[in-house]
């Protein structure tokens, strides 16, 4: 049985409604019967320990999983009113709308302003002022503007772990995307920025819808509003983040929380 909480007196506008999720990779089943809802402007943080399908599903929400071959999926994913399965949902306008930040920062080989506004200039935006406009925006909304503005032209790969990974979010965010999905964005910093990233996130909130898969508790229980535990592929419990880590409802949550496994 989930564990699954929410007060209908703060209702937000739900984003996405994930309805009997079931995922295989071949003949192996790593996503089982997921059901719930994301909630317009909440941060909500994916936990579990590894191999329990935490960026298998989050993959799924922007349809990155089907990159991967033999992947299969059952039930629905409803993003604003609409099946992402649904074949007339093109999945091009899908990842414009809910943008993704991997584990590890992956720049493009090019400039520090290129990066950002390559996503802008493949769907058809030439002009210089517009896309100058777009590269500040972002790179203010991402919280590297003052330390690159004087090397705009300098190559990506110049920069720190930390700014690659803003600059990722930056590019993210240029396409003016409604959802962030983000696999683990820290894993691969340092504290110092770590702490940066999480800081931006609770900026970014403001605007955005953010999914967010993060190995480490502390880390949710510090930027999330809602967690959702899952294991081997279900979701054992989703509640408000300050529940989960003091009065989770299953065993297995509390269990997992106070590091009896995992």
């Amino acid at each position: 049985m989930i564990s699954q909480n929410t007060n209908k007196d703060e209702a937000k506008r739900i984003i996405y409604s994930v309805n009997n999720l079931n995922l295989w990779y071949g003949k192996d089943q790593a996503l089982k019967n997921l059901n719930f809802t994301i909630e317009e402007n909440d941060v909500t943080a994916i936990i579990g320990p590894s191999g329990c399908g935490k960026s298998t599903f989050i993959k799924t929400l922007n349809r990155m999983i089907e990159i991967i071959p033999n992947v299969k999926t059952s039930g629905e994913i409803i993003y604003n009113d609409r099946n992402i399965f649904d074949s007339a949902f093109g999945v091009e306008e899908l990842r414009t709308r809910v943008g993704m930040v991997f584990q590890k920062p992956n720049p493009f080989p090019k400039s520090i302003f290129e990066n950002v506004v390559y996503g802008p200039k493949i769907h058809g935006i030439r002009n210089k002022k517009k896309l100058m406009e777009i590269a500040e925006v972002s790179l203010r909304n991402s919280a590297l503007w003052d330390e690159v503005k004087d090397r705009l032209n300098s190559n990506a790969y110049g920069l720190s772990g930390g700014q690659q990974q803003r600059l990722c979010i930056a590019r993210a965010l240029a396409m003016e995307p409604e959802v962030l999905l983000m696999d683990e964005p820290t894993s691969a910093l340092d504290p110092i920025a770590t702490a940066k990233i999480e800081e931006l996130i609770m900026e970014l909130k403001k605007d955005y819808t953010i999914v967010i898969v993060t190995h480490s508790m502390q880390q949710a229980a510090r930027i999330s509003d809602k967690t959702a535990f899952f294991l081997m592929g279900e979701l054992i419990e989703l509640d408000k983040t300050k529940t989960i880590f003091t009065t989770p409802r299953d065993k297995r949550t509390e269990d997992y929380i106070t590091g009896r496994f995992g």
